[in-house]
C-alpha cells in the first residue's frame, strides 16, 4: 500500500487523511503545533456541497449533529431593513444543507475518525525542507532535525504553506482582504430571529453577521476594516478595547451590536483575513498542495473549508485511478483548478461589498443591493447550483 506524508493537521489534513484511506492509501499527518487546536472559539459556515464531501468521507452525519441546518440568509442595510431573504444554497436531491459548526468541533470530528481509523498523527513537526528521492517518494525534513519519507507528499499545510514555497519559490504568498474578524456568542438573547437564518447586515462602517442557534444562543461575527496589521500588532488589543472600537463602528447604524456585546461574555478577536488568488505550480517532485495552501478564499466566500474537503475527495479520486502520483496530480489539478479559482474570486468580491469608502458605499446600497435582491428572487435556490449543488461521485472513475 502507497504511503503518505500529510503536512498540516488542520480541517484540510484531516479530511485528506480520511480520502486517502477510502482509496487504500496509508498516511500520517505531521502537524506544526504542539497539541490540538481545542480551544478555537470561532465558527463557520459549512456548505452543502463541503457536507458532500464529508459524506464520501463518512463523518457529514456526525457534523451535523455536533452543528445545526442554517438553510436560509437574508441581507439587510445598516437600519435592519431587509432586502432579501433566500436559500443559503441551491436545493439537492440527496438534501445536505449548509450547517453552522463551531471550526474547533469539525476539527474535534476529523481528528476522531482519524484516530479510529488508526491515522497518526505526529505533533510538533514544523516542515523545513522536502525532496524527491532518487528511486521514487519524496524525503520531508522538519524543523526539529527529524526526518521521514513517503511515496507521495501532501501539502495542506495552509494559508502561510511551507510546502507551496518548496514546491515553487516563486509562489505568491497571501494577500489581505482588509477586514478583521471579531466576534462571539450572545446568551441569554431575543432577537425574535428563527433558529437557523444566518443575517447578514451592511452596516455604513462595518459589516455584521448573526444566527440564533437551536439552543437559544446567537452566534455573531463583524468584519472591521483595517489597514493590513503588522506582526504581533493584534496581541495588545483587549477585548474591551475591541468592543469599544465595534459599538463606535456601528454608531450610526440601527443594528443590534450593543445587546450582542452586553450579551456576550467573551470574544474571540482580532484575527486578519486573506486570500490567494491563484498558484501558478500545485505539484512538483511527489508534492502537491491542497486546500489553503493552493487556494485560500476570503471566509465571505463561505466555502473555505467545503473547497478542501472537494480538494481531499478529489485527490484521493486521483491517486487511485491514475497510474503514478505525477499523473495522479495532474488529473486533480485540472479537475480542481478552474473551480477554486472562481470561488476565490466571488469571495474577494464579497468581501470588497462589505467595507466601501463613502461613494461606494451610496453604489452598493443605492444601485448594487437592490439589483442583487431583485436577481435573487428571481433565481431562487438555482442561482448557486454550480457551486452548493456540486457532487463528487466516489463509485465513477475520474474522467480522462
Amino acid at each position: 500500500m502507497a504511503e503518505a506524508v500529510i503536512v498540516g493537521g488542520g480541517l484540510s489534513g484531516g479530511a485528506t487523511a480520511l480520502a486517502l484511506a477510502r482509496a487504500g492509501i496509508g498516511s500520517t499527518v505531521y502537524e506544526a503545533g504542539d497539541a490540538s487546536p481545542d480551544d478555537l472559539g470561532a465558527w463557520l459556515t459549512l456548505a452543502s456541497n463541503g457536507m458532500d464531501a464529508l459524506s464520501t468521507l463518512g463523518v457529514a452525519g456526525t457534523v451535523a449533529a455536533e452543528g445545526f441546518a442554517t438553510p436560509r440568509m437574508t441581507l439587510r442595510t445598516g437600519s435592519g431593513r431587509e432586502l432579501v431573504s433566500f436559500p443559503s444554497g441551491a436545493e439537492r436531491p440527496d438534501g445536505l444543507q449548509v450547517q453552522t459548526i463551531r471550526r474547533a468541533d469539525l476539527y474535534r470530528v476529523l481528528r476522531d475518525e482519524t484516530d479510529r481509523q488508526g491515522v497518526p498523527t505526529v505533533y510538533g513537526k514544523r516542515l523545513a525542507d522536502a525532496s524527491a528521492l532518487p528511486r521514487g517518494g519524496v524525503r520531508a525534513r522538519f524543523a526539529d532535525g527529524s526526518e521521514t519519507t513517503g511515496d507521495l507528499l501532501v501539502g495542506a499545510d495552509g494559508l502561510r504553506s511551507r510546502t507551496r514555497t518548496i514546491i515553487d519559490p516563486t509562489a505568491p504568498g497571501a494577500r489581505y482582504t482588509g477586514l478583521l474578524n471579531v466576534g462571539g456568542y450572545a446568551r441569554g438573547l431575543d432577537l425574535g430571529r428563527p433558529p437557523g437564518v444566518l443575517d447578514f447586515c451592511f452596516g455604513r462602517r462595518c459589516f455584521l453577521g448573526y444566527v440564533t442557534s437551536p439552543a437559544g444562543d446567537i452566534w455573531w461575527f463583524t468584519n472591521p476594516p483595517s489597514p493590513e496589521p503588522g506582526r504581533g500588532e493584534l496581541a495588545g488589543v483587549s477585548e474591551e478595547d475591541w468592543r469599544a472600537r465595534l459599538l463606535e463602528l456601528f454608531r450610526d447604524d440601527d443594528l443590534p451590536v450593543r445587546r450582542l456585546l452586553e450579551a456576550s461574555d467573551s470574544l474571540f478577536t482580532g484575527w486578519p483575513t486573506y486570500d490567494i488568488p491563484t498558484v501558478r505550480t500545485w505539484h512538483r517532485d511527489g508534492m502537491v498542495l491542497v486546500g489553503d495552501a493552493v487556494h485560500a478564499a476570503s471566509p465571505a466566500s463561505g466555502q473555505g473549508a467545503s473547497m478542501a474537503f472537494e480538494d481531499a475527495v478529489t485527490l484521493a479520486l486521483c491517486l487511485r485511478d491514475r497510474p503514478s502520483p505525477a499523473e495522479a496530480f495532474a488529473a486533480y489539478e485540472r479537475l480542481r483548478r478552474r473551480r477554486v479559482e472562481a470561488v476565490v474570486a466571488r469571495g474577494k468580491r464579497a468581501g470588497d461589498a462589505k467595507a466601501p469608502g463613502p461613494v461606494g458605499r451610496w453604489v452598493r446600497d443605492r444601485l448594487v443591493m437592490p439589483l442583487v435582491a431583485a436577481s435573487m428572487n428571481r433565481a431562487g435556490s438555482t442561482r448557486d447550483a454550480w457551486l452548493t449543488g456540486h457532487h463528487i461521485d466516489w463509485d465513477s472513475p475520474v474522467p480522462a
